[in-house]
């Protein structure tokens, strides 16, 4: 038997188990474990994004430079990059059901520390730890969401445990951010560890055991780094998303310099880009449900006609206002990127999964890294959305390179 035909009898498996899975758990059983697993999401994201608005109080009690303070962010971002291939090849034995229990437990055993931490430096470590299990968590949320609906449903469960982290930006970070200024950065910390602890809670109750995937081994997991359908999908989400986060990183400065608005108006043009988060994961997964690739490569080409138009008008209030719900939106091929990473990585799923999560931090990285260049270059904040243009063609380019690969293995 070919590879290819190995790995087709592989995938079809894995539907016959979602099948099976679907058939086995009520509709509300099923709605009941992806809130629990949305919980977690929602609490992931309260707790990655509230040190950005809680910096210069971290700052002032470790009497640091506010930059100096940004390490954490760092800290936390390369625990999420280091943590996601590593823990889902570790635990590669494991059923999913304990697997989850232990990251979301670790992940509000890390933030309940960072709340007590005695010295900056203890803190920044205790960061990097809170940030190991975060894309393991969400990969493997999303294969077990994935795997209670049937396949052609699989892309809006995924969207519905994702739909916990875009609200998080919209709800949890502002209102974590409030309590921290308000009583003490300390205090956020508890709360996302305490939401990290319902999480386990949820899962303990409604998630049903299960077993090891029969053949299950770190071997197998690591051969989908032998795929390059995975490497080519992981680096649409990489090069792809980098322009969102090159928009995003500086968007507080975009709004008061370029378009000369008031700081008060940074929380509504922050709320708006949040909105269009959550409007993306939502249309985004229904689409993908429909056609995947086509909602891939369409995000990739609205995300350059939005990235074109945020460099052009963003100097116009209106036009900023909606620019930024745009390049929220572009979040919509999210769900579909991971779903794909299913497919693709046949029996070697939960790495790829979870190494999508290590892409999209790098997406992070290397957008706000590439939009800080173009405005040190002299170009000004709003050149920031010609970066994000230009990732999103790379991200294009390198879908094509994909189907294209996809289409020639299709007809040997």
């Amino acid at each position: 038997m070919s590879k290819s035909a190995a790995r087709l009898d592989s995938a079809e498996e894995f539907d016959a188990e979602r099948q099976e899975a679907a058939v086995a758990l009520s509709p509300l059983a099923v709605a009941l474990i992806v809130i629990a697993l949305a919980v977690g999401g929602f609490g992931i994201g309260t707790g990655e994004f509230v040190i950005m608005g809680l910096l210069p109080e971290v700052a002032s009690t470790f009497e640091v430079s506010i930059p100096r303070a940004g390490y954490v962010i760092s800290a936390y971002a390369l625990g999420v990059v280091v943590g996601a291939p590593i823990i889902a090849v570790l635990a590669a034995k494991l059923p999913r059901r304990l697997l989850l229990l232990c990251l979301i437990g670790l992940f509000a055993i890390g933030n309940i520390l960072s709340a007590m931490a005695p010295t900056f430096w203890s803190f920044t470590a205790l960061r990097f730890l809170t940030g190991l299990p975060h894309g393991a968590y969400f990969g493997v949320a999303s294969l077990v969401a994935a795997s209670m609906v049937p396949p052609n449903k699989r892309a809006r469960a995924v969207g519905r445990v994702m739909l916990g982290l875009t609200i998080a930006t919209l709800a949890g970070t502002p209102l974590a951010t409030f309590l921290g200024q308000s009583l003490n950065w300390r205090a956020a910390f508890l709360l996302v560890g305490g939401i990290g602890a319902l999480t386990v809670a949820l899962l303990w109750y409604f998630l049903p055991r299960d077993k090891v995937q029969e053949g299950a081994s770190i071997r197998r997991e690591l051969s989908a780094f032998g795929r390059t359908q995975v490497w080519l999908t992981l680096g649409i989400s990489a090069i792809g998303f980098g322009g969102m986060f090159s928009v995003f990183s500086y968007i507080a400065s975009t709004t008061t310099v370029m378009a000369g608005l008031p700081v008060g108006m940074v929380s509504i043009v922050l709320a708006l880009f949040g909105i269009g988060m959550n409007v993306g994961n939502v249309v985004g997964s229904r689409l993908a449900d429909w056609s995947l690739k086509g909602t891939i490569g369409g995000s990739m080409v609205f995300y350059i006609v939005v990235m074109l138009c945020f460099a052009l008008f963003s100097h116009n209030p209106i036009a900023l206002y909606i620019t930024v719900f745009l390049v929220g939106c572009g979040f919509a091929p999210g769900p579909a990127l991971q779903t794909r990473l299913m497919d693709v990585a046949a029996d070697a799923q939960t790495l790829a999964a979870a190494s999508n999560h290590s892409a999209f931090n790098i997406a992070n990285a290397l957008g706000a890294w590439l939009g800080g260049l173009v405005i040190t270059w002299g170009w000004g904040f709003a050149a920031t959305g010609y970066v994000g243009a230009l990732l999103s063609l790379l991200g294009l380019c390198v879908f094509g390179i994909s189907v294209t690969l996809e289409k020639r293995q299709a007809r040997v």
